[in-house]
């Protein structure tokens, strides 16, 4: 019985939590991936340079510090404007979603995994991340009508208490 109880606690926890499996990233896996960009820039070819801006892509949308995640948006917005093969659209595309995630832009976020999945319809990282993004859509709008009920149940008590009072 305890067990019942405590797995429906844990589920009421990560419905208002969040309870998403997207991973977070540390700053100073940031500070290495920058020191990393800024060797591959001063000696490195065009590839390594290319791979180290992604890795520090992928590094900054996944920070739990908005800031960070707004740079990484910028980052990878910028460089979609040069035409890259398939793949690597893809993975721009994946990432831009999961950072417009973390910012809490939701629509957005669905837009970019939806054009990820035109590239790659079995990509399961993306399915995965379009499920979170719907989940976590559904919640919010769950939450948006219990706050709702609750403001006109209070507003409909006071209106009765006051009536209540006049009498």
């Amino acid at each position: 019985m305890d067990a019942k109880i405590g797995k429906f606690f844990d589920s009421i926890g990560s419905f208002f939590g969040g309870g998403d499996q997207i991973p977070w990233c540390d700053r100073d896996i940031i500070a290495g991936c920058e020191r990393e960009v800024a060797e591959a820039s001063n000696d490195g070819s065009d590839k390594q340079k290319s791979e180290s801006l992604m890795r520090l892509s992928w590094a900054l949308v996944h920070s739990r510090q908005a800031e960070d995640v707004q740079r990484g948006i910028a980052m990878l917005e910028a460089s979609l404007v040069n035409s890259s093969p398939p793949l690597q659209q893809r993975e721009k595309l994946y990432l831009l979603a999961v950072g417009y995630y973390r910012t809490g832009e939701y629509a957005r976020s669905r837009q970019l995994v939806e054009q990820c999945l035109e590239i790659a319809p079995d990509w399961r990282q993306a399915l995965t991340l379009k499920k979170t993004i719907e989940d976590r859509i559904a919640k919010d709008g769950v939450i948006g009508i219990g706050i709702t009920a609750t403001a006109v149940g209070l507003i409909a008590g006071g209106i009765a208490a006051a009536l209540a009072r006049k009498k």
